[in-house]
């Protein structure tokens, strides 16, 4: 036990050792885990229609010019890179109406709506907004709206970029691999502010721009490694697989690459509410046993916890911590 209390007195005093362990706890306090299965379930379900929409709207705007409708179809399909793909192959497939595009484009902005909600959720439990604070259902959808104009501004703006690139294959060789990378840190600049913005529009918290630079091009990055790996996967993995084993492949890549991009976002969102919270440092021992003396970030983090169920604003929690309880026979205990 002394050993445990020395790393825990280093790393209280260690910002750099003390900071991902507070991050880590605090992840498994709010079960981010399930919060992004959460989000996994409705993506799937928003992704796949949203994407059948893009599809018939770029096919029907671009019937006329067909090298312009692959070239846009592709850049903009390729931001998804395991369904994407698939869709990519079989765009001679999908024919756009009027009808069928008006009724296409109300619903699935309902169901993107889900996602919407799920993130706002997420994100107010995160950053331990009170229930009473948090919007009412509709003002809720208005800022789901919100936040699906942003994913649309995302997908524009990388799949402009994507254009960019394929271009730039033309220009010469030398000259393409330059435009390529500068293009690949203007694409993760481009994410890391969308994920910023998505931050401050879907939690009603006031979260410093200071605090969230560093986290949000983490994740940006995250999401470029993410985006690789997804067309790695189609490209070697799906390839040559029957038609049964290929779609069942799509599928399970699917479900993963949402959920790790759901991890990804929320993972910084931890990040940046320890930041903003104050919630460091952390007792190394309190996940495991009540034996403990707790931090102060455990204490901060343990009463944001309690304050953010408060339902109605004339509500009042407090919360109190007595001294911990002695150890049990024969555990001696941190000392």
């Amino acid at each position: 036990m002394d050993v445990l209390a020395r790393l825990d007195r280093y790393q209280r005093r260690h910002r750099w050792v003390g900071m991902p362990i507070a991050v880590t706890y605090k992840f498994f306090d709010d079960q981010a885990t399930y919060l992004a299965a959460l989000l996994t379930y409705y993506g799937f379900v928003s992704l796949f229609p949203l994407l059948l929409l893009l599809v018939a709207l770029l096919s029907s705007s671009l019937h006329g010019n067909p090298q312009l409708q692959h070239s846009v179809l592709h850049s903009a399909l390729g931001e998804f890179p395991v369904i994407g793909d698939q869709l990519g192959q079989n765009i001679h497939s999908f024919h756009g109406s009027g009808a069928a595009v008006a009724v296409g484009v109300v619903g699935s902005a309902y169901g993107a709506l889900g996602i919407a909600q799920a993130v706002q959720h997420a994100l107010n439990k995160i950053f331990a907004v009170p229930r009473h604070a948090r919007p009412d259902p509709l003002r809720s959808r208005l800022r789901g709206l919100y936040f699906l104009l942003l994913l649309a501004v995302g997908v524009v703006l990388t799949s402009a970029l994507s254009a960019a690139g394929s271009v730039a294959g033309v220009a010469g060789e030398r000259l393409a691999v330059g435009i390529r990378v500068a293009i690949g840190v203007v694409a993760v600049a481009v994410n890391a502010a969308l994920l910023m913005l998505s931050y401050r529009i879907m939690t009603r918290r006031d979260l410093p721009p200071r605090l969230m630079y560093g986290p949000a091009l983490g994740a940006a990055c995250a999401w470029q490694v993410l985006s690789w790996g997804g067309s790695y996967y189609v490209g070697h993995v799906l390839q040559g697989a029957t038609a049964t084993y290929g779609m069942f492949g799509i599928v399970l890549g699917l479900l993963a690459w949402i959920y790790l991009a759901a991890l990804v976002y929320l993972a910084a969102a931890e990040i940046v509410a320890v930041r903003c919270l104050r919630l460091w440092p952390r007792s190394l021992l309190t996940p495991f046993t009540d034996h403990v003396h707790l931090a102060t970030g455990d204490l901060r983090a343990y009463r944001t916890y309690a304050t953010a169920e408060s339902f109605k604003g004339f509500e009042k929690i407090s919360v109190r911590f007595g001294k911990p309880p002695p150890p049990a026979v024969g555990d001696k205990g941190p000392p």
